[in-house]
Parts: structure tokens; C-alpha cells; sequence
């Protein structure tokens, strides 16, 4: 049997002192039958230079983003996401580390069962990277549906963007919003997962994600309000699609009148009610909540004080 194609999709901007360590860590993998798109964002360093001899190794290839194609994160994965080969797609980010066994334990898990996707653990470093894998074999795992989309949505079951390897199919007729900045994976994953894709959870660490002020999270919980705003509008988009799908439940309604009152966004409250599929009863509980919850932060502040 013919081995399964990954398409890596890799973009990247003004990692030049970083991406040589991240391109390592993906030409170690155990799973060799890989392509790694590399696209560059538009940066002025000398990245291109950087990634030369890899570009040695056929698997590697350097592109671009074509302008027709929007600046950021989401246009450069859209246009790998077009130009891809693979069965199985996975991102990976430009300064982070690959567990070597990465594509090997994810592919065996989707060739083998009838899976959309596989999602793995991911952890954090900061500084110099500790090349001290786990090598056990066995691992825990879990099935993920569509009845676990809250889950998604509040971040109990976390769906960070390089801890997945997904099935080409998921995105046939699927893209990232080009004018999110933030919060663009939360708002398609989501999508993903309400339009019945189902995947497996594997308890095991297969992605180490580099912590640093100037990634995109960093920069949203040091106050960008471009960030913020992508993250209010992703928050609107994800309700529109639920409302359309008849999945915005009582407890995804919740949710999203305390992300409301958390970003102190009166758009995602305001939104949420103008939805067909929010019933009288469930509006006056969403207002009355709403209303409330400068007096329920000081009540359960206090209580957690005490």
C-alpha cells in the first residue's frame, strides 16, 4: 500500500534566528513521506538565506504569498492550503518544535480508523529547547464530535492550530477568514467540527510551542486591539454558524454572554440575541445575565477572597 501524503504547511515572517531549529525538528521526523510548504508573509529578513539548504531536501519548498492572498496568518495558510498535495494536512508555526514521532502517530491513527482528524497534547517552552522526547509507545485516546463543540468553543478541550493532523477533506470547501488576525483557528475548527467532522484525541505530547510577547496570543493579552477585535469578530462569526446549524445551545449561549462581558463587547451580546434561533425565554435569561454581571464578578470575586 502506497504510503499517505502530509502537506505541511509552514508560514512565516522575520524568523530568521528561529526557523532553522523549528525546519530541524520537522526533517527528524520518523514519518518521512512529507511535503513542508514554507511561505514567506511578506518579511524583510534574511529567512530566505536561512532556508536555503533545506531547500536541498526535496520535501522543502519556499513560496511567496501571491498577493491575491490577504497579509497574515490566514491568507498564507489559505494559499498552502490551495497549492497542498497531501491526504493529511498539519500546521505547524515557524519557531516552535516537532516531536520526532509527530506524523508517524498521527498518520497511523487516521489511515487506520475512520477518522477526520487526529489531535495531539502540545506543551510550552520558553528559551532553549530540552530535546528529551517521550518515546513510550502507548497512549490514552479519546473520539471528538460534534457534541463536544462546546468544549471547543470555552477551551476545555483546547484545539490549538499545530496540535491537529486533519484530514484533506476537512477542507474542501472550508478556508480561515482572511481578515481575522486572532482567533482565526478557534472560529474554523469550530466550523470544522459543527459541519460532523469527528477525530481522535491521542494523550500524548507531540508539539512544543516556543512562548514569546510577539506571538499573536501574546500580543492579544498585552492589549493589541487589532487582536481584540479579531477575536470579537470571530466570536460573532462562530454564533452565526451555530444559529445556522441549530447548535447554539443554552450553555454555548452562556458562554458568549460572559465572553461579551469578559472583552466588555456589547457587539458579541447584541449579536447573540439577533439570532433566529434564540428563543424569547432564552433572551430574557441572556439580558438578566447580561445585566447582572458586574454584580455576579463582585459576588464571585469576593467568594473566591474568602
Amino acid at each position: 500500500m502506497q504510503k499517505p501524503l502530509v502537506s505541511i504547511l509552514m508560514a512565516t515572517y522575520n524568523r530568521a534566528h528561529l526557523i532553522a531549529e523549528t525546519l530541524r525538528s520537522v526533517q527528524a521526523q520518523s514519518f518521512i513521506n512529507f511535503e513542508c510548504i514554507i511561505i514567506d508573509d511578506g518579511g524583510a529578513d534574511t529567512t530566505a538565506a536561512v532556508i536555503a539548504p533545506f531547500l536541498e531536501d526535496a520535501r522543502f519548498s519556499f513560496r511567496k504569498r501571491p498577493n491575491n492572498y490577504g497579509k497574515g496568518l490566514p491568507g498564507c495558510r489559505n494559499f498552502g492550503l490551495d497549492i497542498a498535495k497531501g491526504n493529511f494536512i498539519i500546521f505547524f508555526d515557524d519557531d516552535d518544535i516537532v516531536h520526532p514521532r509527530n506524523l508517524e502517530h498521527c498518520v497511523n491513527e487516521l489511515q487506520n480508523c475512520d477518522y477526520n482528524f487526529c489531535r495531539y497534547k502540545r506543551d510550552v517552552f520558553i528559551g532553549e529547547f530540552s530535546y528529551k522526547f517521550d518515546l513510550i509507545e502507548s497512549y490514552e485516546k479519546f473520539i471528538i464530535s460534534k457534541k463536544d463543540i462546546l468544549k471547543v468553543i470555552n477551551n476545555q478541550l483546547p484545539f490549538n492550530s499545530c496540535a491537529i493532523m486533519w484530514s484533506a477533506s476537512c477542507f474542501e470547501k472550508n478556508r480561515f477568514k482572511e481578515q481575522l488576525m486572532y482567533a482565526e483557528e478557534w472560529e474554523l475548527y469550530t466550523r470544522i467540527l459543527s459541519q460532523g467532522f469527528s477525530g481522535v484525541s491521542i494523550g500524548k505530547t507531540l508539539f512544543y510551542g516556543r512562548k514569546h510577547p510577539q506571538s499573536n496570543t501574546g500580543e492579544f493579552y498585552n492589549g493589541n486591539q487589532m487582536r481584540f477585535a479579531s477575536k470579537v469578530e470571530a466570536s460573532t462569526l462562530i454564533i452565526s454558524n451555530l444559529n445556522n446549524r441549530n447548535l447554539l445551545s443554552t450553555a454555548i449561549q452562556k458562554y458568549f454572554i460572559w465572553e461579551a462581558v469578559i472583552l466588555k463587547s456589547k457587539l458579541i451580546y447584541e449579536h447573540l440575541l439577533g439570532q433566529s434561533s434564540v428563543t424569547l425565554v432564552q433572551k430574557a435569561k441572556a439580558i438578566i445575565l447580561y445585566t447582572l454581571s458586574p454584580l455576579i464578578k463582585i459576588y464571585l470575586r469576593r467568594k473566591k477572597n474568602h
